[in-house]
């Protein structure tokens, strides 16, 4: 019986940025060479045609960026990994190709020039072995499925959600008749979880900036201004430090809205005596930072509010000193878990105003990765190790008392397997958090 040759297509969406900082063009050819070397199979990367008036900047699909570097609307890129000659299939060597949109010159005065296919050094450029125009992509794309019963991943759209892939599923189902579709997620996710010294230094920067838009939110942070102001505020201050645009939209949430863990309207006055989370960070060259703090409105803590403060930041704490590299988990039950660790310490540490422990009040996990989305691509159930991004951010919510407080760092484990904290510049202890407040 032939062995089958898997197919893997990718299809995603994919527009121009500002311009941001670019890893070497190795970088990506080394990841697309990993990717193919791991499913053993094709690679086609596909994106629809972004749309002629767009009210938003256009940011590009993590994957296809991941696996290229690319930054336009409207490309392809085909991979195929090398295969040895069998039965009457010839031998073939390891191949790639970018696929560009045609040049078009009246659309060009609204978005600026774009890259063609017959732009001189374009494969240079790129970072590709070869650029073509899209038209050639059906052609290329049947010499490399050959005679063979192809096995395609792609990015299957999950249940009840949109995916830039179906339009490109289409074409395949209607031009192959015996297409066999699997996701090709899982095989990306995993590349991804391990950030390399450039994610890393993305990473970096991202949250560089975000800490310093903290300390500006810190300082600014008084009764009677609006929760909009101090967003505003944020996204100044990561801006002007290059980066593109928020990792999310910021949360400014004050009073009983600082219990609210994905409030976003930003739209109350903050009033003396009220506590408010601030959850707030930048994406910088599509590397996404997350940071909580919770501020004292008037720059002091009452007692109540400093005890559910302490008890947060001793839950971090305690999360940080359970950690083991090639042990510790995220989530989960098991001793190993990082969650389990938070909320046994909260259990433990003080009580509601009915005398009732206050773990209850943690709804949430204790963190999520990092990466090209603020909630980046991964395996939970995978140790934590070296290269991996990660947050620590236990909270206590309490509505009855209009009382949440958050605080939440950005890790990375480094090469020793020692968690580094990237967001240490930042204050986090109650009295150095009132002490930046004041301006000192």
């Amino acid at each position: 019986m032939r062995k089958v040759l898997p197919i893997v297509v990718l299809i995603v969406h994919c527009s121009t940025l500002q311009a941001f900082d670019h890893q070497p063009n190795a970088v990506y050819r080394a990841r697309r060479e990993a990717l193919a070397k791991k499913a053993g199979a094709v690679i086609l990367l596909f994106a629809p045609q972004e749309p002629q008036e767009s009210l938003y900047r256009f940011r590009q699909d993590d994957n296809f960026f991941y696996l290229s570097g690319a930054a336009d609307p409207a490309e392809a890129l085909l991979i195929a990994p090398a295969a040895e000659a069998k039965d009457n299939s010839p031998a073939r060597p390891y191949t790639e190709i970018l696929f560009l949109p045609p040049r078009n010159p009246r659309l060009e005065r609204y978005t600026g020039p774009k890259l063609g296919a017959d732009t001189p050094n374009a494969p240079a450029i790129t970072g590709f072995d070869r650029v073509a125009e899209m038209g050639r992509l059906p052609d290329e794309l049947s010499k490399l499925l050959g005679t063979q019963r192809p096995v395609v991943y792609t990015d299957l759209p999950a249940e009840g959600e949109p995916s830039a892939s179906q339009e490109a599923l289409g074409f395949l189902k209607r031009t192959n008749a015996f297409v066999f579709f699997q996701d090709v997620k899982p095989l990306v996710d995993s590349l991804r979880m391990v950030k390399d010294s450039g994610e890393i230094g993305l990473l970096r920067k991202a949250v560089d900036a975000s800490a310093a838009a903290h300390l500006a939110a810190m300082k600014a942070v008084k009764p009677n201004l609006t929760e909009y102001e101090i967003a505003s505020l944020l996204e100044y201050e990561w801006g002007k430090r290059g980066c593109e645009r928020a990792s999310y939209p910021p949360i400014v949430g004050s009073g009983h809205n600082s219990t609210v863990l994905h409030y976003s309207e930003d739209t109350n006055t903050m009033k003396s005596g009220d506590v408010v989370v601030i959850d707030a960070a930048a994406e910088c060259s599509m590397y996404a930072a997350d940071i909580t703090r919770t501020l004292p409105v008037n720059g002091h803590f009452t007692a109540r509010q400093k005890e559910i403060y302490d008890i947060v930041l001793g839950a971090q704490q305690a999360a940080i000193d359970a950690f083991q590299s090639g042990k510790s988990l995220l989530f989960g039950d098991s001793d190993a878990s990082l969650t389990k660790v938070a909320k046994d310490y909260i259990k433990a540490h003080g009580k509601d105003l009915h005398g009732q422990p206050l773990d209850q009040y943690f709804i949430h996990g204790v963190g999520h990765y990092l990466g090209l989305d603020v909630h980046d691509a991964g395996d939970y159930k995978v140790p934590l190790g070296p290269g991996m991004v990660f947050t620590i951010e236990p909270g206590i919510y309490i509505p009855e008392e209009n009382l949440g407080v958050r605080i939440e760092d950005d890790f990375l484990v480094g090469a020793d397997g020692q968690l580094i904290k990237l967001s240490a510049a930042l204050p986090s202890k109650a009295e150095d958090v009132e002490t930046t407040m004041r301006g000192k």
